[in-house]
């Protein structure tokens, strides 16, 4: 009989494969929430020595999910494959998951598993792209630090990091654990491109002999989010000159992945509101329907557009209804409102919550 981590280690392995028909260690250890998504990014970056600093348990238990990961793999035929995880700093160094960092223990955490369904050619081109160096990654702090090089200090400013402008004098390349600023690290002669035209940003990346992507943590989302790229001056230029001479063809294209796109959305919010009939068949058909167009708008980082509930998982859609219920069926904006703790608001409407997600549960499919 599985344990309850086996279930839950399951759980977390067959979103991932559903998703991606694939499932490595750290799907398992970020479902399980033993790790963030911003931790696992800190990690690659290079700025952790190892990978159990950050995690909400020890190496052991680590080891006895990723054993419980082996055991429903087998179980379903997946096929194993070892992935190569190095730093996205300066050094390029292979990354540790444990402090211990013994081989056996290791080479454990590398394996990842494939569907039986994929072929051996899309394998191949799988393990080639997990196996390729990461991109530098350059960081725009959101605090003050000081360069292990020069050791001088950058201050950062108080305005909140989505009105901050990107300086690319306080970016900041890790090496060896250490934060060291662009000119100790040999990049200041790169040129800042800001997100924003996907065409030319691609285009001076590969012209580029060295470039760095840049990215900063947002605190509102609680993750690391693209600024942009540096890139040698000459690979921008060219860049520039490419796009100008094919912008028309490049607008053609855009608006009709815009309606690929909205076409997509449509269907997977419809899907969305059925799975919530199915699970709640007392709630309201146009409650529904308003609760998956809201959780399951694109680009909104809600609980609909997560990995669980694009597979329809009955979980990510129970949190999504539940987050619409605290908010139209209680008294919790109100309680925020008039200043009582987030958590504490929760804990006084829980009851009502459970009162109305019992109610649509028992009532007899419309």
């Amino acid at each position: 009989m599985r344990s309850k981590l086996g279930g839950r280690v399951a759980e977390a392995a067959e979103i991932a494969l559903a998703t991606r028909k694939l499932v490595t260690a750290l799907d398992v250890l970020t479902g399980l929430r033993w790790l963030r998504g911003r931790d696992v990014d800190t990690w690659r970056q290079g700025r952790a020595a190892d990978l159990e600093r950050l995690a909400a348990v020890d190496a052991s238990r680590m080891a006895e999910a990723i054993e419980h990961l082996r055991e429903w793999a087998v179980g379903g035929g997946l096929v194993p494959g070892e992935a190569a995880y190095i730093s996205a700093g300066r050094d390029r160094r292979p990354l540790r998951f444990t402090a211990s960092g013994s081989d056996e223990l290791e080479r454990s955490f590398r394996v990842q598993w494939v569907s039986p369904e994929m072929s051996e050619a899309a394998r191949r081109r799988l393990e080639e792209r997990q196996n390729r160096a990461p991109d530098l990654v350059a960081v725009a702090p959101v605090e003050s630090w000081t360069c292990a090089g020069c050791g001088a200090t950058t201050r950062v400013d108080a305005a909140p990091a989505g009105e901050r402008a990107a300086d690319p004098a306080g970016f900041m390349i890790t090496e060896s654990d250490r934060p060291y600023c662009l000119t100790c690290s040999d990049m200041d002669h790169l040129f800042f491109l800001p997100s924003g035209d996907a065409a030319l940003s691609r285009r001076a990346k590969k012209g580029s002999g060295l470039s760095a992507v840049v990215v900063r943590f947002n605190r509102r989302r609680k993750r690391y989010e693209r600024l942009g790229i540096l890139v040698e001056e000459a690979a921008l230029a060219s860049a520039e000159e490419q796009c100008l001479a094919d912008e028309e063809v490049r607008l053609r294209r855009r608006e009709r992945d815009r309606e690929r796109r909205v076409g997509e959305d449509v269907t997977f919010q419809a899907a969305m509101a059925a799975e919530i009939l199915r699970l709640f068949p007392g709630c309201p058909p146009d409650r529904a329907e308003s609760v998956a167009g809201h959780a399951g708008q694109r680009g909104s980082g809600r609980v609909g557009r997560t990995a669980a509930a694009r597979v329809l998982d009955e979980n990510a859609i129970t949190l999504a209804v539940v987050a619409s219920v605290r908010h139209l069926d209680t008294d919790y904006d109100r309680l925020l409102m008039s200043g009582v703790p987030r958590m504490e608001a929760r804990d006084r409407i829980r009851s009502r919550v459970e009162e109305v997600l019992t109610d649509w549960r028992s009532a007899p499919r419309r």
